[in-house]
């Protein structure tokens, strides 16, 4: 079962009501994604924490109904 674009942005949208989304398609498939992230919410904050609180947002959908989502993660400038 894959999920679409509009599912993924819900999602990260929810737990960063502030971010600005862009989730991308690359095959076609709803099931390999790139998604860029910008919130303040990442301010002061690692890469790595940025990509794991993004992953938290998914509820564990992440390399089960999500199989791959490309990150790039951002505070605001």
């Amino acid at each position: 079962m894959a999920m679409s674009a509009s599912e993924i942005e819900a999602l990260i949208k929810t737990a960063f009501p502030d971010a600005k989304i862009t989730i991308e398609d690359l095959a076609g498939d709803n099931d390999h994604f790139a998604a860029t992230v910008v919130t303040e919410a990442f301010r002061g904050v690692s890469r790595v924490r940025q990509h794991q609180m993004v992953y938290a947002a998914l509820q564990g959908r992440m390399g089960g109904t999500l199989h791959a989502l490309a990150l790039q993660t951002a505070a605001p400038e």
